[in-house]
């Protein structure tokens, strides 16, 4: 495909929920169907290794010490990602067998903040096969504060995919005009914003970002039915008495660099969506307006961003 071209695919599917080895397999499955396709970046909602939390809307989750809380949070940890064990070598292996990119959503579990601590992560693989960007959600929204921690700059990067450059946000970090303007001040014109799923998310912010940024958005969804709860979920008659049939219903879509829709948002549908996207509408839109380029005034307003991962320990070494 030629340089200005890149096909890419939403992988719009429901997780086999807080089920991480049957996820993963569901998740190779459509990378691979991907790289049969032709497609070169393949996008995962958010959260959908393992799942989204959504007992926590659906069983009184903000109830202090209680045992279901507890344990449907201990099977959340339990089946959680922690990258330096190896939870992602295999995604790593199909992404430089097949020269694909992924940027997955991850519930991750990382030993660099003691190991216990669960973190809405959003993953950058190169089509080498190399994890090169770790997001961690910087602010979870409403009751995902009950289970996830709050995150770090570290993850605020960009990266080159033909000539695109591709950066990512999850879920309503995409509302916050700093991180996205960080992004867009390192040269971002193809912008992935992940989500746990619907409609109500992506319809109305997928083409404002395009418009603001004047760049490509993807926006991804997973999908949540009530058929997608294994049996075997903790409390799961508990979840069903208030859950109803559709959790998220999708909603992934593309906007152009003009701002109008390349693919309107999909509903109910699970698979990958295709669409090739060609680089040059981004130079076209950019003629008139640029929001870090010749359309702002850093000598008047200028964005500080700390990239540091942050620990609550540091190790100093000592000369014996």
């Amino acid at each position: 495909m030629e340089a200005n071209l890149l096909k890419v695919a939403l992988a719009q599917i429901a997780p086999v929920w807080l089920n991480k080895a049957k996820t993963l397999e569901k998740i190779k499955n459509h990378i691979t169907k991907a790289a049969k396709n032709d497609a070169e970046l393949i996008v995962f909602g958010e959260g959908v290794l393992p799942g989204y939390p959504f007992w926590l809307a659906l069983t009184e989750g903000a109830e202090w010490d209680t045992k279901i809380n507890k344990e449907l949070h201990a099977h959340y940890v339990r089946n959680s990602i922690t990258i330096e064990k190896g939870d992602l070598n295999e995604i790593c292996t199909l992404a430089k067998n097949h020269q694909i990119a992924i940027y997955i959503g991850i519930i991750e579990r990382p030993q660099d903040r003691g190991g216990h601590s669960l973190y809405a992560s959003l993953v950058y693989i190169d089509a080498k096969g190399v994890i090169q960007s770790v997001h961690r959600k910087l602010q979870p929204t409403y009751d995902e504060r009950l289970t996830w921690s709050i995150g770090d700059g570290h993850g605020l990067r960009t990266h080159s995919l033909k000539q695109f450059t591709v950066g990512g946000l999850n879920c309503w970090e995409n509302w916050m005009p700093l991180p996205r303007a960080s992004l867009y001040a390192q040269g971002e014109d193809l912008h992935v914003a992940v989500w746990p799923g619907s409609d109500r998310n992506t319809k109305d912010i997928t083409r404002f970002i395009a418009l603001e940024s004047r760049s490509f958005v993807i926006s991804v969804s997973a999908l949540m039915r009530i058929e997608d709860f294994p049996q075997n979920t903790p409390h799961l008659e508990k979840i069903f008495e208030k859950s109803p049939k559709v959790l998220a219903n999708g909603g992934s879509c593309i906007a152009g660099p003009d701002g109008e829709w390349l693919v309107k948002p999909v509903l109910l549908k699970e698979g990958n969506i295709y669409h090739t996207l060609n680089f040059n509408r981004v130079l076209e839109e950019r003629q008139n307006f640029d929001p870090v380029g010749h359309y702002s005034r850093p000598d008047v307003t200028k964005l500080l961003v700390n990239r540091e991962r942050q620990s609550t320990v540091a190790f100093k070494k000592f000369k014996e």
